[in-house]
């Protein structure tokens, strides 16, 4: 889809870093945004983002997202994008984590981002359009060392926005993956891990990066206006994912002719 002027536009995670950067410029292009992050009251950092609208949204609370569903039928009546976009940061090596840590980041960027999917799914199959954006990593494509807890979630994205992609696209429904490699953010400040190399290397790589959260989210619009799967946002990320696109276009047809057949068999039914 085309970011025009009027669509209906929710972002999670949106008070800061990529997300607030997003909202700024789906602003631009005239749309009409839902900011959601955790705080109860509007974040003082959407104070120069007139007229959008904000909410509470905890990505692991259900019932978060069904208030927000709510408004949105209400307030709105139907979703063109959805940006699932929340999301912290862990890392280390592997005998240094604690399973309280895996499933802290299990809960916020994996299952956040699929129960915002589920949330919003049966509207936009309803709608016969819309699209859908997870923002994952380069790290759901490529797997360094001593980042096995936050791999493991964002490929894990790749795979649930890939299967949906393929799911969706009988409905008119687009689904991409964001894919970006460090750039300058606060995701370091959600850091958590019992390794102190890693976190100050992921600190270094952070506020080392010649890219911004702004440059990143000019490059996430341009993907969403080209309808493309996975929006690689720079020169790292495209490295990583040059094997997988070898034999693409002959993948993605025959996914897409399966997902054709079970919406076929399902009308039969």
């Amino acid at each position: 889809m085309t970011i025009r002027s009027n669509d209906r536009v929710v972002v999670t995670g949106a008070a800061s870093g990529l997300g607030l950067a997003l909202v700024r410029q789906f602003v631009r292009r005239g749309a009409r945004v839902l900011a959601t992050d955790l705080a109860d009251d509007r974040p003082a950092s959407l104070d120069d983002v007139p007229g959008v609208a904000y909410r509470r949204l905890d990505v692991r609370a259900d019932a978060d997202w069904d208030d927000t569903l709510e408004w949105v039928r209400d307030e709105w009546h139907g979703l063109d994008l959805l940006v699932n976009n929340a999301g912290v940061a862990a890392g280390g090596r592997l005998e240094l984590t604690t399973m309280d840590q895996w499933q802290w980041i299990v809960d916020i960027n994996l299952l956040g981002v699929v129960r915002g999917c589920r949330t919003f799914t049966p509207m936009l199959k309803g709608q016969r359009a819309g699209h859908v954006v997870n923002v994952a990593s380069a790290a759901g494509l490529v797997h360094p060392p001593r980042m096995s807890e936050y791999n493991s979630v964002k490929a894990g994205v790749v795979a649930l926005s890939e299967t949906l992609h393929y799911e969706l696209a009988p409905y008119g429904v687009d689904v991409s993956v964001v894919c970006p490699s460090f750039f300058r953010t606060n995701l370091a400040a959600s850091l958590r891990g019992n390794d102190p190399d890693s976190r100050a290397s992921a600190q270094r790589l952070i506020d080392e990066s010649p890219r911004s959260a702004d440059t990143i989210a000019g490059r996430v619009l341009a993907g969403v206006d080209a309808r493309r799967h996975v929006i690689l946002t720079d020169r790292d990320g495209r490295i990583g994912y040059y094997a997988k696109r070898l034999a693409r276009p002959l993948y993605d047809a025959i996914m897409l002719r399966e997902s054709a057949k079970m919406v076929a068999r399902e009308g039969d039914g």
